[in-house]
């Protein structure tokens, strides 16, 4: 469940369970193991676990029970209660202790107690990971090369799920960036909590950026979530000097209010955020931004919000995520009174309209331009290959040779919501295109 981290880290479990003989299954009946790895940033998380564990109960009704872990967010922030309510779980391990996961598996094999893995050993975690090998073959590859944050927003509770913020090495994450691509993977997503808080003995997440993309045969780079504080000159640099680094930018900002951004602890105003986004389109013109919107914030009026729906208009974001706000246990903003729900919900409904107005207006240009897309696999359908354009946007296309890890120049046809839908220009010769 969750984010990328999320994905990168539930990657790397199985790399690690491979090694006492655990191997995925897509057949729940004939699971030994069942890992849970949750997220804890939208309401009702901790239902989820619930909801999961009733469906698993029910199919192990009349069978023997599996090994059940949760792991992720929600066990770092509830685990005990977990543990105390639910007695079909037999062990909770918190983001930062799944490289203890074997020797978890192995003492449940013996039928010890429950147990609760939610230290913060990032340090260690790293240091154990670093020892074995990351297996994912995607054309599209996660890295993860931060954790945590030190921002302390009022409403998150990464903070106290993942702890403070930590870098890994340039060296490591160099050496694993190599073995992704030796593995296949044409494109790197770096990913942190604070992705450009990066910080390893004076090297930055450009120079990170700068490091990896001398890789051959690696050919994109992008990198999530990025936090405006953080957002230096060298990085707008390497923006416009990195070819491999592809425009377009993850940036949140929450609100369009200041007053709101200050309730929040944000630790950046409107205007800071603007610099930061003219700063870009002046070193890349073609850049294009996405963003995270929390609507109906505590204190937030009418005239607040108003000023979030000017922002959208005046960014233009291409993607926008916005949810009402949800209060989070153990985050300063908990116990903070609540807008009126009918209020926040047209709120949301006035917000989305807004912003699906840019994003379809933007869509609708893109009709019969020329776009360059790296393909990451072929689809169910017969001579149909997905794969994403520099602004992340999903196209297909219809293709007799194998695509796949090619990038390529699409002619965009039509398109709908969410994929557009192209065709290769024939003029082309079917080989591999510089990023």
């Amino acid at each position: 469940m969750g984010c990328q981290m999320n994905e990168y880290d539930s990657n790397r479990i199985l790399d690690l369970t491979k090694k006492i003989n655990y191997f995925p299954t897509k057949n729940l009946s004939e699971t030994n193991c069942y890992i849970l790895n949750t997220c804890h940033i939208r309401e009702k998380a901790t239902d989820k676990v619930y909801h999961d564990i009733g469906r698993l109960k029910k199919e192990f009704r009349n069978k023997k029970k599996p090994i059940v872990l949760i792991a992720g967010c929600v066990a770092q922030a509830e685990g005990d209660i977990l543990l105390q309510k639910e007695k079909y779980i037999d062990a909770v391990i918190g983001p930062q202790s799944y490289h203890q996961i074997n020797n978890i598996i192995k003492k449940l094999e013996k039928k010890t107690n429950s147990i609760n893995f939610t230290e913060f050993e990032v340090v260690e975690k790293f240091d154990s990971l670093n020892l074995i090998k990351n297996s994912d073959s995607k054309i599209s590859s996660f890295l993860t090369i931060q954790e945590g944050c030190d921002k302390f927003c009022k409403f998150c509770v990464v903070p106290y799920t993942r702890g403070s913020e930590y870098s890994r090495s340039m060296k490591e994450l160099i050496s694993e960036a190599n073995y992704l691509v030796n593995n296949g993977a044409r494109e790197i997503y770096l990913l942190g909590q604070n992705v450009n808080a990066y910080s390893y003995e004076g090297k930055k997440l450009s120079d990170l950026i700068l490091e990896i993309s001398k890789i051959k045969d690696l050919k994109r780079i992008r990198y999530t979530t990025s936090h405006p504080k953080d957002f230096t000159e060298d990085l707008i640099k390497v923006h416009k000097n990195c070819k491999k680094l592809m425009p377009l930018i993850h940036l949140p900002v929450q609100s369009g209010s200041n007053k709101i951004l200050e309730a929040m602890n944000r630790k950046h105003n409107i205007e800071e955020y603007l610099e930061i986004i003219k700063k870009l389109v002046e070193a890349k013109p073609d850049i294009k931004f996405s963003s995270d919107f929390i609507i109906g914030y505590p204190g937030e009026m009418y005239y607040d919000f108003k000023k979030t729906i000017k922002l959208v208009n005046t960014v233009e974001y291409i993607n926008s995520f916005s949810f009402i706000y949800s209060p989070r246990p153990g985050t300063p903003a908990f116990d903070l009174k609540k807008i009126d729900t009918t209020d926040a919900k047209k709120r949301l409904i006035e917000f989305q309209q807004a912003a699906e107005s840019i994003k379809k207006k933007y869509r609708k240009k893109l009709i019969r331009k020329t776009v360059k897309v790296l393909f990451e696999n072929k689809m169910k359908k017969e001579d149909k290959f997905f794969g994403r354009d520099e602004h992340f946007n999903s196209v297909i296309v219809d293709s007799k040779y194998d695509l796949t890890g090619k990038i390529k120049n699409v002619k965009i046809l039509k398109g709908n919501q969410n994929t557009f839908f192209g065709e290769i220009i024939s003029n082309q010769k079917q080989t591999d295109y510089a990023a």
